[in-house]
């Protein structure tokens, strides 16, 4: 029989307790599961860099996965626990929008608000929501009950605002959307946009007005003091430096203008 896997993604960090407290509560409940980690290190309440990473990294793990994302800036308020399933794998997480970019590469077939108290821990802390409500939430689901018995279907979930691509005849316009911790700058322009309008002709790449240079394969193209464009793991633009962070290096942050002309 396959192990249930259980994977968590929060902005708890790991000095404190609490991202191996949640972990406890998950093996309380079905002792059999594997958890893997997928981060705890979110930037502290940033909602749309966990929307990211969570679609980033979902795709690589067994059918069946649970995942259990902890983000959640509106802990103890009135927003909802949700869990959710796609067909091929289930999610546990605050209805506050960090499901929103796995929604949008796999539209949920069902949606449940965690309303039936016998799948959580009979105290709730309005501080430890993660703890008391998600995780045991996560638990039971990796140990086989359906999503239906969590509780009632949500329909109205909550959903971020994640900046889309321009397409025009002259002009790509898109945005940086995450930041990785060696500076990296990864965009929401995909390769299959960036290659259809490459197509025909040479291209100009800024990012908040900067000029980019080449585009490489590989960061060892990269020279040194040099700036360009890649595709990274994700097959998404990104701005790269040599050996150095690109974000120092230009001096931007994430929601930067990217826009890739023609000649």
């Amino acid at each position: 029989m396959t192990r249930p896997v259980v994977a968590l993604l929060s902005d708890f960090g790991s000095r404190d307790h609490y991202a191996g407290t949640m972990k406890g509560v998950v093996l309380s409940v079905c002792p059999e599961a594997t958890l893997v980690d997928i981060s705890h290190d979110i930037p502290p309440h940033d909602r749309q860099f966990a929307a990211l990473e969570l679609a980033a990294a979902c795709r690589y793990f067994p059918i069946g996965c649970v995942f259990l994302v902890v983000v959640d800036p509106g802990v103890g308020s009135g927003r909802r626990g949700l869990a959710a399933d796609t067909g091929d794998y289930r999610f546990v997480a605050p209805d506050n929008g960090v499901l929103t970019a796995v929604f949008q590469d796999t539209p949920p077939k069902q949606v449940v608000e965690l309303t039936e108290r016998r799948y959580a821990r009979p105290t709730l802390s309005r501080t430890f929501e993660g703890r008391d409500r998600f995780a045991p939430a996560a638990g039971w689901l990796a140990k086989g009950i359906r999503l239906a018995a969590l509780g009632r279907p949500v329909k109205d979930y909550q959903t971020l605002d994640i900046p889309v691509v321009q397409i025009e005849d002259d002009r790509i316009t898109g945005a940086v959307l995450r930041i990785d911790r060696f500076g990296n700058l990864v965009t929401n322009i995909d390769r299959k946009q960036f290659e259809q309008f490459t197509a025909n002709g040479s291209i100009d790449i800024t990012v908040a007005g900067h000029p980019v240079g080449r585009l490489v394969e590989t960061f060892t193209d990269i020279a040194a003091n040099e700036v360009c464009a890649l595709f990274g793991s994700t097959e998404h633009l990104e701005i790269a430096a040599n050996a150095a962070s690109a974000r120092e290096r230009l001096g931007v942050e994430h929601g930067a203008p990217v826009e890739v002309s023609r000649r």
